[in-house]
């Protein structure tokens, strides 16, 4: 019996789980933990919430909730979401508690005491007026290598190049948008650079990692290592273990991956065997595997390790298969970013192995994969239920309908020795794709034993031969059930609910993995009771975006704009002309004289319809449109949330458009004013229906409606929130 230690990278507490998460570093490692299960080995997975992340702090500054308070709602959110996915790990746990604390704490003196840690002074970014050092996610600014304007202060999510201080283009606070100044503090650094040669020895024989982790793990190395801090001046994390240390704690990155060291002591621990974890941590045979995002790997093949290396007795990782990214429409899923599709509906809405499938199929194992809405109904219809799921149920029921149990075989050893060859030969292809984490390929492998049972069952022709010959067709159904049953084992890493349902369909009782992987070739014992077959699957049907009720608003492109020049117009005393940055300088002309006179709208950040057919007012070209609420003799323009940049996307989760658009088209759409009810409701004059962003504080926010009449609405929104305005603008008032 061989041990797998299965690491899993932890997602930040600070919302539910999104496609993405589950795409990219909690399905792959279920699936290999599920086939070693098979195998008869022992995997050891573990990993958790990451709670001491500053996307923590800075999402529960938006509730209004302690740090702790929303790191644990969204832990058990999580938990239940991995839970409802049967995912299943030896432990799911959190890092804000006294184990992982205990741990990492020892982590830390130990490399102090062995010299890998020292204390420096370092430059810092500052904010003057917010009053504090900023960590690295308070910070966002422009990458100075791939030119991503929305890197935070650390590390550019888009191209992987992490930064020292300074280093970051444009640099500005995320609460306030002033830029930081970069001031002194004393830290503690990680001595990275003491591990260099060693590291460049380790992954020298490291050919079968896949190229994009050798290449971003030869990239760092090749520039040489840096000494790197692993303090940062906040008060939500693990303490720093000295006297003097109060107000500074050891950052997320470091304190994160030791999670998996006290994620397995604590599994340990909870089944009453303390030193259990050593089999896994301290056997130089066992190999350690570790699941994560592509923006994830220098910290699991560079900073891990060498951290392993100081700490010494430890095993370090054997395999990274991290994943690239899925997207949506292109755009990285994330929900701080407002792309989303989260777990909890999705699992409210189809069926899990459904879901498990098509992030399978679509896995973005070597490049990004871009999610849509028809392509997983096309896959799961199309293929998951078309091809495995009929070839169950037209195999299980005439089966059922005509025998009721297992029939006799009577045919050849040849006859039969060809259809156990196919099964083991699609045995030791899975088998080999699994071992070497090669998902897609295996799912695929799965999939054509599937398609190779449809066409043997047409080809037997079982419907004609019961007319004819019972026993004869008794015998070909007999195969057919082999097929069903090396199915439902070779598929089980993948569609665990579908696998265990054919499994009992074909009359076995107890867990199928008890079975193990022996159980894709063993016979069927003939006469076994089936039990009354029903469809594993069933087909989705997803609402088509065009014909979705808020289709019309995807005819707009609405940009965030900073004003930046106001003039009179020379021939209308009611116009102002204005010059307006929106990722590009456009002009305005505007009917605002009368509520904004003088430079009242200079600096201001507007939103603009930045797609509206061009037009001459009074001789002066129009290049787009202002948005402004409108309530009888009140008039004021609609507000970006703080932060967001001129050219920032204002979007209702729908794909912009990219047409010109006519003005008495615009006039034809309807936003209107909404006064906050909750999460989840908004008054326009009456109550409907609405998502309001995450962290929205606001009262008044602009809202889409499909038609004047709609009890469902649509929240205007950028990246930093929600389009507001103030507190006196009615609701229901009209966005003109």
């Amino acid at each position: 019996m061989v041990k797998v230690l299965v690491c899993v990278a932890w997602p930040y507490s600070n919302s539910a789980i999104h496609l993405g998460h589950v795409a990219g570093s909690l399905l792959p490692p279920d699936v290999f933990s599920k086939y070693h299960r098979l195998k008869g080995n022992e995997p050891l997975m573990v990993g958790g919430s990451d709670q001491h992340g500053t996307p923590v702090t800075v999402k529960a500054e938006k509730e209004g909730l302690t740090p702790e308070q929303l790191a644990d709602k969204y832990h058990y959110i999580i938990k239940k979401a991995i839970e409802d996915l049967d995912i299943e790990y030896s432990l799911y746990t959190k890092t804000h508690n006294p184990n992982h604390i205990e741990v990492t704490q020892d982590f830390f003196l130990t490399l102090l005491d062995k010299g890998y840690l020292y204390k420096k002074s370092t430059l810092q970014y500052y904010c003057p007026q917010c009053a504090k050092f900023l960590p690295d996610r308070y910070v966002e600014g422009k990458c100075p290598d791939c030119g991503n304007e929305k890197a935070r202060g650390d590390q550019c999510e888009k191209c992987g190049k992490a930064f020292e201080p300074g280093e970051l283009k444009e640099a500005r606070c995320i609460h306030c948008t002033v830029a930081p100044e970069l001031r002194e503090t004393e830290h503690f650094f990680l001595k990275l650079s003491a591990f260099q040669d060693r590291l460049l020895d380790w992954v020298k024989d490291k050919d079968y990692w896949k190229p994009s982790v050798q290449l971003f793990t030869r990239n760092w190395l090749e520039a040489g290592l840096e000494d790197r801090p692993i303090t940062r001046d906040m008060n939500w994390g693990v303490p720093v273990p000295l006297e003097g240390w109060d107000n500074k704690v050891i950052y997320v990155w470091f304190d994160a991956v030791i999670g998996y060291l006290a994620a397995s002591k604590e599994w340990s621990k909870l089944i009453g065997q303390p030193d259990a974890w050593k089999a896994w941590w301290q056997d130089p045979s066992v190999k350690g595997y570790y699941f994560l995002g592509k923006d994830n790997i220098p910290f699991h093949t560079i900073i891990w390790p060498s951290m392993l290396m100081g700490y010494g007795g430890l095993n370090l990782p054997y395999d990274v298969p991290a994943n690239e990214f899925l997207t949506f429409k292109g755009d990285k899923l994330s929900k701080s970013r407002g792309v989303s599709i989260d777990i909890p509906t999705m699992v409210q809405k189809f069926q899990v192995d459904a879901i498990r499938y098509y992030l399978a199929a679509n896995m973005p194992e070597n490049k990004d994969a871009d999610f849509s809405w028809e392509d997983f109904e096309t896959k799961v219809n199309n293929e998951l239920v078309a091809t495995l799921g009929n070839f169950y149920h037209r195999v299980l029921s005439f089966t059922y309908k005509h025998f009721g149990e297992v029939p006799e075989f009577k045919g050849t050893e040849a006859e039969r020795d060809e259809i156990m060859g196919v099964i083991a030969r699609t045995r030791d292809e899975v088998d080999a794709y699994l071992d070497k984490c090669e998902f897609k390929r295996a799912l695929k492998a799965v999939m054509d034993l599937a398609q190779f049972g449809n066409r043997y069952f047409d080809s037997v022709g079982p419907w004609a031969l019961i007319k004819k010959d019972r026993e004869r067709c008794g015998t070909v159904l007999n195969l057919n059930l082999q097929l069903v049953k090396a199915l439902a084992v070779l598929s089980y890493p993948f569609l665990p609910r579908s696998a265990q349902g054919a499994w009992n369909l074909l009359g076995y009782g107890g867990k199928l993995v008890e079975a193990g992987w022996g159980g894709v070739s063993s016979v069927l014992p003939e006469h076994q009771k089936l039990k009354e077959p029903v469809p594993l699957f069933s087909k989705i049907m997803v609402e088509k975006e065009e014909s979705s009720p808020f289709k019309g608003f995807g005819a707009l492109n609405l940009k965030v704009g900073e004003v930046v020049d106001v003039q009179d117009h020379p021939n209308a005393d009611s116009l102002l002309l204005l010059q307006v940055d929106i990722g590009k300088k456009i002009q305005i002309v505007a009917g605002l004289k009368k509520y904004y006179p003088g430079d009242a709208l200079r600096g201001k950040k507007v939103v603009v319809v930045s797609n509206l057919k061009p037009a001459k007012l009074r001789g002066y070209e129009s290049q787009g449109m202002l948005l402004a609420a409108d309530a009888d003799e009140m008039v004021q323009v609609l507000s970006p949330p703080a932060g967001s940049l001129p050219g920032d996307a204002v979007s209702s989760g729908m794909t912009q458009g990219d047409k010109p658009l006519e003005y008495k088209d615009f006039q034809k759409l309807t936003i209107r004013i909404a006064g906050v009810m909750g999460k989840d409701r908004v008054n326009v004059g009456r109550e409907v229906r609405c998502a309001v962003p995450e962290g929205t504080g606001a009262k008044k926010i602009a809202v889409f409606l499909p038609a004047p009449e709609s009890d469902e609405a649509l929240a205007l929104f950028t990246d930093k929130g929600a389009v507001t305005v103030d507190e006196g603008v009615p609701d229901g008032a009209t966005v003109r």
